[in-house]
């Protein structure tokens, strides 16, 4: 049963909230939505999902899935992604919350996953800790992100963005950070790492980068 009530937690964007709803529906159609699948193929068993937007990555689960907590802190993506619940199979219960105050009991979970949300974090360490936290020993961390270019010209356009304009309309995102870094000095084992561009047709911005892997929790 989802349950997208308001929270002392609550970080509200109204603005941003409706332009991402709006802009993700496009992004499904240039690929995120296979990129979703491949992400979330390795998931089973109970799931934890930390910032699931409107909620597109529910229709992606696969069977060996038994249930999705998903913690939105935004209240009008929780409510879209309440509503994106009740339209699938797998039992996906959409909860308020933040990724530093996960709402489950310490080792609960057997997957978590972070899905174009790590590079808006604050506290990316502590959120890290957090979700070591509630995962089983062994469980994966399955993760798709924004990273750093590889190309120095577009490094320096990302740390230009980062530092001025971007976060501020995209909803704290920094997109030159190093998500794979990150997840390993918080105690996670990388199993699989790819780099890819996103969207590939399109033209080259900061956020073009990004990576798609797994990590076992030790």
């Amino acid at each position: 049963m989802s349950s997208p009530a308001a929270s002392s937690g609550d970080h509200p964007r109204r603005i941003f909230s409706r332009f991402y709803a709006h802009i993700s529906r496009r992004m499904e159609g240039e690929g995120m939505g296979a990129l979703r699948t491949e992400l979330l193929s390795p998931a089973a068993g109970e799931v934890v999902e930390i910032g699931p937007g409107n909620g597109l990555n529910f229709a992606h689960y696969p069977d060996a899935v038994t249930k999705v907590v998903a913690v939105e802190p935004e209240p009008h993506l929780r409510a879209l992604a309440a509503d994106a619940a009740r339209e699938v199979p797998t039992h996906a219960e959409v909860v308020p919350g933040t990724a530093g105050h996960l709402p489950l009991a310490t080792a609960s979970v057997d997957t978590a996953v972070l899905c174009l949300v790590l590079c808006g974090i604050e506290d990316q360490p502590g959120a890290l800790s957090e979700i070591v936290r509630v995962l089983r020993p062994g469980a994966r961390l399955l993760f798709l992100e924004h990273t750093y270019a590889e190309t120095a010209g577009l490094l320096r356009v990302q740390r230009l963005a980062d530092a001025t304009v971007w976060p501020l309309l995209t909803g704290g995102c920094r997109t030159s950070g190093d998500p794979v870094a990150t997840i390993t000095s918080a105690g996670f084992e990388v199993t699989s790492c790819r780099r890819l561009r996103f969207p590939e047709d399109r033209f080259t911005q900061p956020s073009s980068p990004h990576v798609l892997g797994a990590a076992r929790r030790r």
